[in-house]
């Protein structure tokens, strides 16, 4: 009997190897080749011509949902099984525009796997019109950049950039549901679990002590949602900030950045070497400012740095509590900033103490208030890039 030529993806090794051994278990099935990133992918298609593509929605580089489409323009003979964690209708929605035969949850049982590479291996090769092509190519297309890593950053503090971090994300959950990360990096002193009403027992610094071991899966251990968004927060105590490390801090972005849509990083008002690794790797930088001179001073020194960095281009200028201060102008600011505000977020005091007494977030208490419409516009900002 002819075997069914397959190749399985998944960018978790002891993961594929699960996978592997219950494939392995029907002898019907010749599994020629493994692959961790999309890439690879595709470049054991052109050297074993497989029947079926068993991957994860999980890849390194271009991830699972990319590879489907591009198999389903390029490879239209091959059949896909997407694999995936959430049986969350938007990921399988997404699966399936993308060309994707079958959609099956993690744990596999050995039945479930079997009978579904047979069924789509039965299937006859897909025919894409030029019309399924043009949707395929399409359907996925995102709103300004995907996959970003957003830096909230301030040279000073009190200037508001938890607040405006944690609000933001609300927002942008609002707008992508289950796909917007929080990761709390002023690792002595963060307030984003207060401002979310959190009490974590899990920690980055425990989660740093998970050392080579850390994937994807270890990391959802240590994420606590609210209000839609998922939040790995600062250590409980500020000593346990000593173990927190800027290549444990790279490889939990990197991880985010595959798991979420936006991760928004919030950082302390002084740059060390966390603060400078999110920096670098960050998509976007949102340099915070407030209509006060001690402010502007401390931000004009974080351009600069910024600049010597080559990280201004990526910087956008927001301006918090535009309202109620007499004597300096947002012109000012920009005159003297050499930056254009790209956002301005309007003072309400006593909005924003109520929101930080009943950890609700403003934007969720009161989203009509020209306050959270401000950070509508900075979400609108970190949209377009």
């Amino acid at each position: 009997m002819k075997k069914i030529k397959l190749i399985l993806a998944d960018r978790n090794e002891s993961s594929r190897v699960s996978i592997r051994n219950l494939l392995e278990l029907d002898d019907g099935i010749d599994i020629v080749g493994e692959a961790g990133s999309g890439k690879e992918v595709m470049e054991l298609i052109e050297t074993t011509e497989p029947q079926v593509l068993v991957t994860d929605v999980n890849l390194d580089g271009m991830d699972g949902l990319e590879t489907a489409r591009q198999i389903s323009i390029n490879y239209p003979r091959i059949s896909v099984i997407m694999l995936s964690l959430t049986d969350d209708l938007e990921t399988v929605k997404k699966a399936m525009l993308a060309g994707a035969r079958e959609y099956l949850v993690k744990p596999l049982s050995p039945g479930q796997l079997h009978r579904t590479v047979r069924q789509v291996a039965s299937l006859p090769g897909k025919v894409i019109t030029q019309e399924e092509k043009n949707e395929i190519e399409t359907s996925h297309k995102p709103e300004g950049k995907s996959k970003q890593l957003i830096t909230i950053f301030g040279t000073k503090g009190g200037v508001g950039r938890s607040v405006v971090c944690s609000n933001l994300a609300v927002a942008a959950a609002k707008e992508y549901k289950n796909q917007v990360g929080v990761v709390d990096l002023d690792i002595q002193f963060g307030d984003i679990s207060l401002m979310m009403n959190l009490s974590p027992r899990k920690t980055i610094s425990e989660l740093m002590q998970e050392g080579n071991r850390l994937s994807i899966q270890i990391l959802e251990e240590y994420l606590y949602e609210r209000n839609g968004v998922q939040i790995l927060a600062a250590p409980n105590r500020p000593e346990l900030a000593d173990l927190v490390n800027p290549d444990g801090v790279q490889n939990i972005l990197e991880l985010c950045r595959m798991m979420f849509k936006y991760t928004f990083i919030d950082t302390p008002s002084f740059i060390d070497d966390t603060t400078l690794t999110a920096l670098e790797i960050s998509d976007l930088i949102l340099l915070i400012v407030s209509l006060d001179l001690p402010t502007i001073k401390n931000v004009k020194k974080g351009i600069d740095i910024l600049r010597s960095l080559n990280l201004l281009e990526r910087t956008r200028l927001i301006l918090n509590r535009s309202s109620g201060v007499a004597g300096i102008e947002p012109d000012d600011v920009e005159r003297v900033l050499d930056m254009s505000i790209e956002a301005e977020v309007p003072s309400d005091g006593k909005l924003v103490v109520t929101s930080l007494n009943q950890g609700v977030p403003f934007v969720k208490m009161n989203p009509r208030s020209p306050i959270s419409k401000g950070i509508s516009a900075v979400l609108k900002v970190v949209q377009e890039g």
